[in-house]
């Protein structure tokens, strides 16, 4: 209770922060950060195809797939031409490490931008008194930023494979199939091709605001400022 009372007592509003690049890119990168995992997470999808056969009723399929990209959890009930019994059959393709890593980035990262928001616009006397707290920052922001780049390029190449998995002209070439089938409507992704865009724009955001933060430490500012005649410094010659 005590410790709550002191962080409490401690904290003083200050907007100032929002007007300097420090803290108006830190919340472009909190709000970017929602963007790219909301657009990832909770995605629901379907393919589509047809069966045709002679002397038949032309079956409709919908295969369904979503986040986290298990392809193989995900069946649907195929039936053929010759028999009426309906065959269970699994879409292709695990592709949940780069979509679960991708999230899982986004995630931490909104939660490591509201912290540093928090401590920018009601500690930042506490963050700029000494040289420790902008060099960790740093850090954190520069591995953030690499982060960004590993999980945008690995689930950029996940939803490649994902689009292929789920194309409707290769599922129709599975052999119960057997020719009858004739490919229908493409899935919509355009909210997974937005996170990717959004990954990247994190990269960028994350990265350039290195640059700022930097500024704020002791390795771009003098840490011994030379004395003014003010101060009790002696003219020179």
């Amino acid at each position: 209770m005590d410790a709550v009372q002191t962080l409490t007592s401690g904290f003083s509003l200050d907007l100032g922060p929002l007007k300097e690049p420090l803290g108006f890119i830190r919340v472009l990168e909190w709000v970017f950060t929602i963007f790219a995992f909301a657009t990832t997470g909770g995605y629901t999808g379907t393919t589509h195809f047809t069966l045709k056969c002679p002397k038949a009723i032309d079956k409709h399929i919908q295969p369904m797939f979503g986040y986290p990209f298990r392809l193989p959890a995900h069946s649907y009930e195929m039936v053929s031409c010759n028999s009426s019994q309906a065959n269970e059959t699994f879409l292709q393709g695990d592709f949940s490490s780069s979509a679960e890593f991708f999230v899982c980035v986004g995630a931490f990262g909104f939660l490591y931008c509201t912290a540093t928001l928090i401590l920018y616009l009601g500690y930042q006397h506490v963050y700029r008194q000494t040289s420790r707290g902008p060099i960790v920052d740093l850090g954190v922001t520069a591995a953030f930023a690499f982060l960004w780049l590993v999980s945008s390029s690995a689930w950029g190449k996940g939803l490649t494979d994902v689009k292929w998995a789920t194309n409707p002209e290769q599922l129709v070439q599975i052999p119960l199939c057997n020719g009858n089938c004739e490919p229908g409507e493409f899935p919509s992704m355009g909210r997974l091709n937005a996170s990717v865009i959004f990954g990247f724009l994190n990269l960028i955001l994350w990265a350039s605001n290195c640059w700022f933060i930097f500024k704020e430490t002791s390795f771009h500012k003098d840490p011994n400022p030379p004395a003014t005649s003010e101060e009790g410094g002696t003219p020179g010659p």
